[in-house]
Parts: structure tokens; sequence; C-alpha cells
């Protein structure tokens, strides 16, 4: 039996007390359901803690999904970027959202120094393809992201991890003008997500 699409996204962190990665989540599994054939999709969101990759996320990739799609926020970041690696480090500077910080510098001590996702370069591609202004990225940080993205990155299974920018903070006029209906940005990365989705679950089956 096939395994789940595995989609994630995390929770708040200091600094950011609505993380978006979990809201699109959310909508990435509705929007990836009638895609997949029959393939479940679960959601999960993470504790943006150090604590919920051995308690949340490790036993969800010990269920052998069919592929995994990470989301997080970059908050620095101006587009989406997809990461394309893990790297096996950390940092002991920036405290999770439990007050902790990382005991060591690296994740894994007999781990290489980096893995990276086959899958990355036909995922930029879709996005760029429904257009989405994406851009690949070598370094996903030393926090929260990179760490669930190393872990994940472990498993057979397809994984890619692509962090989005903070929504922009608007401010709507008192007398807004008429203006044809369009798709809002939040939902064209969706969808577009949902079709890097499928294709990630694809690429599992002919791998399996």
């Amino acid at each position: 039996m096939t395994g789940p699409l595995l989609v994630t996204g995390f929770g708040p962190f200091p600094g950011v007390p609505r993380n978006p990665s979990a809201a699109l989540a959310r909508r990435i599994g509705t929007l990836a359901r009638p895609k997949l054939g029959g393939i479940p999709v679960r959601v999960l969101i993470l504790r943006t803690t150090y604590a919920a990759i051995p308690d949340r996320l490790a036993p969800a990739l010990a269920e052998a999904p069919a592929a995994i799609l990470m989301l997080g926020v970059a908050t620095r970041a101006k587009r989406v970027r997809v990461e394309m690696q893990g790297r096996n480090r950390t940092s002991r500077l920036f405290p999770d959202a439990s007050g902790r910080t990382a005991s060591r510098l690296t994740l894994e001590r007999d781990g290489p120094p980096a893995r990276r996702s086959p899958a990355a370069a036909s995922a930029l591609a879709t996005l760029r393809g429904h257009g989405i202004a994406a851009v690949p990225s070598r370094d996903a940080g030393r926090y929260l992201c990179n760490a669930s993205y190393f872990r994940a990155l472990r498993e057979s299974p397809p994984a890619l991890f692509v962090h989005i920018p903070l929504p922009p903070r608007t401010q709507r006029p008192a007398k807004a003008p008429v203006r044809p209906r369009r798709e809002a940005p939040g939902e064209r990365l969706a969808r577009a997500c949902a079709e890097v989705a499928r294709r990630l679950v694809i690429r599992g089956r002919a791998r399996g």
C-alpha cells in the first residue's frame, strides 16, 4: 500500500506569531487530494521546536510517505525559495519557540555535510511554469527549517523544502476601486505547490 503524501508547515516562532506556512500547507493538502488518484494526504503542522523533529516528524517519516513537501517562512526573503539541500549544521544563537537552543553545531555527529534533493530542480521549473517567481537556494538557514529538511532527506521518498516570504502588510484604502477579480497570489502559490506535490508522488512511484 502506498503511503500518504506528507505536507508539513510550521507554527509560530519568535518574531512570527502567525506562520503563513501552516495555512499554505493546509490549502495544498486540500488542493492535492483530487490530483493523487486516491493516495491520502497528511498535513502535519510542526511546533517550531527542536523536540518536534523526534516527537512529530520522525514518526510521520516512519510511515513511509509517498513523498514529502515541506514549507517554512523565510522572514527576510522577497521571493519563494526552493531549497536544493539541507545542511548538517545549526546555530546556538537562536532559541526555538520553547526557548531552547541547539545543543551542538551539527545536527548529526556522523552525518554527511549536506543532503541534496534530486527533486529540487524540476520543482523549481514547475513553480516558475505556474507564474511563481521562485529562486533556487543552497542555504536553508541554521534553524528548524534546515533541521527538519536534513532529517527528511535521510529517508528514501522524494523530499522538497520550499521557503515562502512573509505576506506583505497592506492597508486597505477607505474607498477601494472596483477591479476585476484575480486569483490571489497565495492561492496561485498553493495551486503551484499542489502540482509540485503531485509530481513528487509520481517521482516516488517511479523510484519504488
